[in-house]
């Protein structure tokens, strides 16, 4: 895939869905997580700025090897102006994708790539909509999924993708946590230490 083979590829994630992505691309990589990060982020950033702020907050706080390239990424889901974050509880879920149910609404991931020498941050955004769902069937998914790690209550491969999103513009795999096809071709252009030649922010 690319000039450099010395170079060791380092996952920056707890979750078994990036993982389960990025191994998808078939490479070669350790996975490394650190608790405590700070995920805040500024006031008036705009939508795909969030996310790259995070993932470039998340890569800044590893310790990296002379020959290692660190991957880390985070995801919100965007509704009307505002980020809906992970839910607290239950009930937090519920309203979440009450709000959801009937509407558009995007998903944006950042992903920040990060050696010693260099760092690139990039986003990409997917539209997905919603059905109406009823109450039972939100409260039959938060009940049997616990979705309380997820961006937005709700994991689109899970139960609740299959009977309740009518379309999707974008990446699926961006839902899940990671776009993997446009992933690949920055991986490609950083390890080919070129400047990045695709779009930042786009829909895919």
């Amino acid at each position: 895939m690319n000039k450099n083979k010395n170079m060791k590829i380092v996952l920056a994630s707890n979750s078994p869905r990036r993982r389960e992505l990025l191994g998808a691309l078939e490479l070669d990589f350790e996975v490394r997580t650190l608790d405590g990060i700070d995920e805040s982020y500024p006031q008036g950033l705009t939508m795909t700025a969030i996310p790259e702020h995070i993932s470039n907050r998340k890569a800044a706080a590893y310790a990296l090897g002379e020959n290692e390239l660190l991957i880390a990424a985070d995801t919100i889901v965007y509704l009307d102006g505002e980020v809906l974050g992970k839910p607290a509880d239950a009930k937090e879920a519920c309203k979440m994708l009450a709000r959801l149910s009937g509407k558009t609404h995007q998903v944006v991931t950042g992903v920040t790539l990060r050696t010693l020498e260099r760092s690139h941050s990039f986003s990409c955004v997917t539209e997905v909509t919603f059905a109406e769902l009823t109450k039972e069937q939100i409260k039959y998914y938060v009940k049997n999924y616990s979705p309380f790690d997820k961006a937005g209550a709700y994991g689109i491969q899970e139960w609740i993708g299959c009977v309740g999103v009518t379309s999707i513009n974008g990446s699926y795999y961006n839902v899940m946590g990671l776009p993997v096809q446009r992933l690949n071709l920055e991986l490609q252009s950083f390890l080919n230490d070129e400047s990045s030649s695709y779009v930042d922010n786009f829909i895919y």
